[in-house]
């Protein structure tokens, strides 16, 4: 049987160190957020025929206004990314395009998408997407302290409710801190899939957390161990179940992320980050924070009996 709860503090110092670093990271970086936060436009376009350099389109885009002009190649398009979101602008910048394979009659140029968001929108947008994972770290509060109410020894319902949310919490800041460094060094950006990658790493993480909290509650009537004990032989019930739905699960998404489309891929990636932090929470962060709060509170008592017994 492995001792989880003896070594937690191996575990719990790893977590701190991420998410420290993490933190670090978010407060020197913060977040790379795209068009659909920031405003802005998105147009994919495909030459066939002829493939032109990225010096050459900016060289050709020269003469039209556009800001913060970001072009990204992928395997058979680019993607180009700038600040105005007008329909004149986004002419202009197609004409741009085609004014590389003017003089070549066997290239032609293909759009293949192109989306706009005002800055106003962008900002109710980023405003939505934070109530939307607040509310569902709420309702996960409720729903666990319900789900548990007859469980009040020796930790209350509500006490597993709070280890769950400090172990969701763990999973999201250390996505966010990837995130920030990717954003920072290779231009990832932050859009609305990347909020809906992260409501479904908040539900996988408390999902695979439950499991554990289930045989807590299901050994605890009939364990004669200690509550650690108990909790340690939880996890080790578990562990082989948690391990390989995660294992299948992130498989699946590195075979989205490598094979998949462009427009998914940052969606995959945020998902894969989070699934593995989150198994590793649901182990490592959620479980021992139950024994330490059982901890401290029997030191707690211990300690107001002592002072009794002397008065």
């Amino acid at each position: 049987m492995l001792q989880i709860i003896k070594n937690r503090k191996i575990f719990l110092t790893i977590s701190g160190l991420l998410v420290t670093t993490s933190i670090i990271f978010l407060s020197l970086w913060g977040l790379n957020f795209g068009i659909d936060f920031q405003g802005g436009s998105l147009l994919e376009v495909r030459y066939d025929g002829y493939q032109p350099s990225i010096a050459e389109i900016q060289e050709n885009l020269q003469d039209v206004e556009v800001n913060n002009l970001i072009i990204q190649p992928t395997q058979d398009s680019y993607i180009l990314r700038f600040k105005e979101n007008s329909e004149d602008i986004h002419r202009e910048v197609v004409a741009g395009l085609r004014g590389i394979i003017s003089d070549n009659e066997e290239a032609s140029l293909t759009e293949l998408q192109f989306n706009s968001v005002g800055p106003s929108i962008g900002n109710e947008l980023k405003s939505k997407s934070f109530n939307a994972v607040v509310i569902a770290l709420i309702m996960i509060i409720i729903f666990i302290s319900f789900a548990f109410r007859k469980v009040s020894l020796p930790v209350s319902s509500w006490k597993y409710g709070v280890a769950s949310i400090i172990a969701l919490a763990h999973d999201v800041i250390i996505t966010l801190g990837l995130f920030s460094f990717l954003g920072y060094f290779y231009g990832v950006e932050i859009n609305t899939p990347f909020i809906a990658a992260i409501l479904t790493i908040l539900g996988y993480s408390i999902n695979d957390t439950i499991v554990v909290f289930d045989r807590v509650r299901d050994n605890l009537p009939k364990s004669k161990q200690t509550f650690a004990d108990t909790v340690n032989m939880s996890l080790n019930q578990t562990l082989g179940r948690s391990l390989s739905t995660s294992t299948t699960t992130i498989l699946a998404l590195l075979s989205i992320y490598f094979f998949g489309g462009n427009t998914i891929k940052d969606f995959s990636l945020a998902l894969t980050i989070g699934i593995f932090i989150g198994t590793y929470s649901s182990i490592f962060v959620a479980s021992p924070a139950l024994v330490i709060w059982d901890n401290i509170s029997r030191k707690k008592k211990a300690v107001v009996t002592e002072e009794e017994q002397v008065e």
